[in-house]
Parts: structure tokens; C-alpha cells; sequence
């Protein structure tokens, strides 16, 4: 783990990256950790080349970046016969440079969407949040059309969909969960459940701002509702301190599933 001195040092070099109009080192360094972000593994030819930087001006940086603890080197890797000599080195960004980055922009979005409540109000967040949310669901519309009309397999769909978006998905079966406004009175009286699958997100890119606007997190499940077309129910979430984000889609057969021995709720996140 990275002490704090270092952590300040990143910090920094994520604000200046995200300046203009600077020609200090710090701007520079922090645009080298941006386009390694943005580009992924990278040599420093490139990033010479699309900085506009001379090679002895691009290893400095790359130095410093690699002593900041904010990038890391790799060997490049080689598909086919490689030519003599040694293999070409890349850089990547770190896990703690990832961070600084996120959290830079979790600052950042926060600032942007109390300003949005304050001037507007509450409903203007929720309104941003959808729109945030439709052009997801737009892409994520055509993968699940092509999952077929089975259940199981559009929730298979949409967790992968969100792997490959960042969100470390998945899914199965779920456990039985008595039904929202079921008290354990009706719903274990009846000996009946609703059955179903369930996603499960090990990761969330907005987790430290939704934790103030959980109407982000409320727009992302009436979005699964629409594109799974049955309804669903968020049961935990990062953002408000669960290990991941629980979302049980309910089994549109309405078939039934006993209780449990104690007649109580199954918890859905249990592993």
C-alpha cells in the first residue's frame, strides 16, 4: 500500500493531468499517465509520439511516474516469430494509478451533481441519471436480443455485458427471497417464494459518488428491469457498503420455491 506522501504525489499528478495550458512537468507527467490509461499498454515511442515529447524527455517522465508508483513495466507481448534483439518494454498504469484517476473523477462528478441539486433540485439528479443510464441500455439492448428469449440466458447476457464494461458481473440462479412487501407473515405462510436469477457486480466504476446519489443506482435497476422485461430488485449495493451489488430478476412463470425452515428471507448476497 502506498504511503500518504506517495498518495498526495499521485493526486497531484492526476490534477495536473487533467489541467490545460500548463507546460510545467507535473501537467506533462500527468498527461503521460492519462494517455497510458486511455491507450493501455503502451511503448514510450508512442507516447513520445503522441506527446510530441523527445525520447530522453519521455523516459524522464516515465521515471518519475514509475517511482510515483503510478505506472509499471511490462514486456510486450509477441504473436508470431520475434526478430532478434530484446523485446519491446510497455507501460501500464498501476492499480494505485487507476485509483488516483477514479477517485479524481468521483471528486469531480460529486461537485457537479450537488451543484445540479442545489440549482435544480433532486429530480434533476434522477433525470441525469437516466440519461446517463440510456445510452447503456441502448448498447446493452442488442446484446440481450441476441441472447434469446430464456431467462437465464439474458441475464447471462447482461452480466457479461457488464464484465466487458468494468463492472466484474455475474450470474445464476438465486437463492428464494420472500416478495418485497411480503412480511414473513404472508410470504411464509403461503410457503411460497419467488424464484429466479440473479447479478451480481464485484465492482462498481461510480460506487463513491452513488453513495451520495443513489439515484444512479436507482436508474442502473430500472434499466435491468426494461432489458431483462420482468421486474427486478436491487437487494445490496458497494456504494452503501455491501461487498458487491446484488440484483435478484424475478422468474416471470411465477413459479414457487419453499421458505426456508425459519419461514425468513433468504439474503440474496450470501456467498
Amino acid at each position: 500500500m502506498k504511503n500518504s506522501g506517495t498518495a498526495q504525489t499521485a493526486a497531484a499528478v492526476v490534477s495536473a493531468g487533467a489541467g490545460r495550458g500548463s507546460g510545467a512537468p507535473e501537467h506533462t507527467r500527468g498527461q503521460v499517465a492519462r494517455l497510458i490509461l486511455e491507450l493501455g499498454p503502451c511503448t514510450a515511442a508512442t507516447l513520445g509520439g503522441r506527446l510530441g515529447l523527445t525520447p530522453a524527455a519521455i523516459r524522464r517522465h516515465l521515471d518519475n511516474l514509475i517511482a510515483d508508483g503510478m505506472i509499471e513495466t511490462r514486456t510486450a507481448r509477441t504473436y508470431g516469430n520475434r526478430g532478434r534483439g530484446r523485446p519491446a518494454k510497455v507501460f501500464v498504469i498501476t492499480d494505485a494509478g487507476r485509483s488516483a484517476f477514479e477517485h479524481a473523477y468521483d471528486d469531480l462528478a460529486t461537485s457537479a451533481l450537488r451543484f445540479l441539486e442545489g440549482t435544480y433540485g433532486t429530480q434533476a439528479v434522477a433525470e441525469f441519471a437516466r440519461q446517463q443510464v440510456s445510452e447503456l441500455e441502448r448498447r446493452y439492448t442488442a446484446v440481450l436480443d441476441q441472447a434469446g428469449g430464456a431467462l437465464a440466458a439474458r441475464v447471462q447476457a447482461l452480466a457479461d455485458a457488464l464484465s466487458a464494461d468494468g463492472y466484474a458481473a455475474s450470474a445464476g440462479p438465486a437463492p428464494a427471497v420472500i416478495p418485497a412487501g411480503k412480511g414473513t407473515t404472508s410470504g411464509a405462510a403461503h410457503g411460497s417464494t419467488v424464484s429466479g436469477e440473479q447479478i451480481c457486480q464485484h465492482h462498481c466504476p461510480v460506487a463513491h459518488v452513488a453513495a451520495e446519489f443513489p439515484q444512479l443506482c436507482e436508474a442502473e435497476t430500472e434499466a435491468f428491469g426494461r432489458l431483462l422485461g420482468t421486474p427486478v430488485r436491487r437487494l445490496a449495493t458497494i456504494a452503501h457498503g455491501d461487498g458487491i451489488c446484488t440484483t435478484h430478476v424475478t422468474c416471470t412463470s411465477r413459479e414457487t420455491t419453499p421458505t426456508s425452515p425459519e419461514g425468513s428471507t433468504y439474503d440474496d448476497h450470501r456467498e
